[in-house]
């Protein structure tokens, strides 16, 4: 055996004084827990917040930002410079009728039809816009707020803000039907926020707990047994770490480690649907999103801080071709379910402190996309459009029955009122208590936020 030199032997024996303590330190550890609620800093009128995620971005004239000025130029090249990514030809006017709803008389599409029956409570942002026209860093920017560099899920900044108000759930969850989407789960990714604070995903093509939610239950220890091997694995992992400062993936594993065992009763009861009456299931419909969307309810009333619906791990609302069809077959996949869950939400008391988003990455072209469909007006699709495109919001302190900002007269770019992303964010922090300025987090030398160094909050939005 070799000697130690001097320094060596000194950090041994200093290590091997602290281990005396140490397992009681791991013990008491291990049973704090970062997701303790916390206040926030400023008056909320949200505490918790669910973003239903129309993933692949929806076309906005088709859904909830009428343009009958297409319907003129119809098979015609539009009076307007399109900077678009692709080439494309003449304009595409809506194969949908829109209509006036509620009191506040918003114009909305025939095929979110029971979504539209909830018109006074919605504040449509029809004058969005975002930097890139690709999925990748638009995912990116709506999700994480950077389209270029790793930056933490504004659900990973909210659950680091507030923690959450059900310890033995995850503070975030991420539902995302059939795997991961695009850039995976980067989506709700926590960077360099503790590993704590990143989203839990859950399949929900699944129904079953065990494959709901991987490894969830462990069905050859008891739960004493259990926490004994957690408490000596945890010793470990702290060993291990004490000499390589605050190693966030291994922190990230010790608390994942914890939050497994804490788990295993809870989620057996969120996620057993069949403790709802049986005129609630029918109201949401039993499909895949009306389970998603229940299911949303069911977290968020058991103390889940956010939640994020994602309507399929593909591109879904990706219409590039067949618009008319795909649209109507996807908003009719979650038009119900959501109409249900705002109902759900407003008759339990629960609307006004939800803050709900619905919204995807970017809007999609009022002109058909070409050369794959030529001027077959029949099949052709929308592409992507970073210009204009439409959110909206409800309940959690915005003003329901309003319409903010407008895109041009065919729907191509932003022109009144105009939101970029940040300034979402900014909006959406005010409402759940914080300051977007000042929400920072100290890494590399810098005080990271959400906004990065833009965006404000948009009054209008604010009830």
């Amino acid at each position: 055996m070799r000697p130690f030199s001097r320094r060596e032997l000194l950090k041994r024996f200093g290590a091997g004084l602290g281990s005396i303590g140490l397992l009681s330190t791991v013990q008491q550890s291990a049973m704090a827990n970062p997701l303790t609620p916390k206040q926030p800093p400023l008056p909320a009128k949200a505490k918790r917040m669910i973003h239903i995620f129309a993933n692949g971005g929806p076309s906005h004239m088709d859904t909830f930002d009428p343009k009958p000025a297409l319907a003129k130029y119809a098979g015609q090249p539009l009076p307007i410079h399109l900077r678009t990514e692709r080439k494309t030809g003449a304009a595409l006017p809506s194969a949908f009728r829109f209509s006036k709803h509620g009191k506040s008389g918003i114009e909305i599409s025939e095929v979110f039809s029971r979504v539209a029956e909830c018109a006074d409570d919605l504040c449509v942002i029809r004058s969005m816009h975002t930097n890139v026209p690709n999925h990748e860093p638009s995912l990116m920017m709506m999700n994480c707020g950077s389209d270029l560099q790793v930056r933490p899920s504004l659900g990973s900044w909210l659950t680091y803000g507030l923690g959450s108000e059900n310890q033995n759930l995850p503070g975030f969850i991420s539902m995302c039907p059939g795997g991961l989407p695009i850039r995976g789960a980067q989506n709700w990714r926590s960077a360099f926020l503790p590993g704590a604070y990143q989203g839990t995903h859950i399949d929900t093509r699944e129904t079953q707990l065990d494959r709901l939610i991987e490894n969830v239950k462990n069905g050859l220890t008891s739960r004493d047994e259990q926490r004994r091997q957690l408490d000596l694995l945890a010793a470990m992992n702290r060993d291990h770490q004490s000499p390589r400062a605050e190693d966030e993936a291994l922190e990230s594993r010790v608390q994942s480690f914890e939050l497994a065992f804490r788990m295993q009763m809870e989620a057996a009861d969120v996620f057993d649907l069949s403790k709802e009456p049986a005129a609630i299931r029918e109201m949401y419909g039993d499909t895949l999103h009306g389970r998603q969307m229940l299911n949303a309810r069911r977290l968020l009333e058991r103390g889940v801080r956010v939640v994020q619906v994602w309507h399929g791990a593909g591109q879904p609302w990706d219409t590039h071709d067949a618009v008319e069809k795909n649209v109507r077959k996807l908003a009719g996949e979650c038009d119900q379910p959501i109409a249900a869950f705002l109902k759900d939400l407003k008759q339990r008391g629960m609307l006004d402190d939800t803050l709900v988003v619905w919204g995807g990455e970017f809007g999609r072209t009022p002109v058909v996309e070409l050369p794959a469909f030529g001027s077959n007006l029949g099949s052709a699709g929308r592409d992507h459009n970073s210009y204009g495109f439409t959110v909206w919001l409800a309940g959690g302190g915005v003003k329901g029955g309003t319409v903010h900002g407008a895109t041009d007269e065919f729907g191509f770019r932003a022109e009144r009122d105009k939101v970029h992303v940040h300034d979402l964010h900014a909006t959406m922090l005010h409402l759940l208590g914080f300051d977007h300025e000042k929400f920072t987090f100290r890494y590399a030398g810098r005080d990271f936020r959400l906004t990065d160094v833009e965006g404000h909050v948009v009054q209008q939005l604010l009830a």
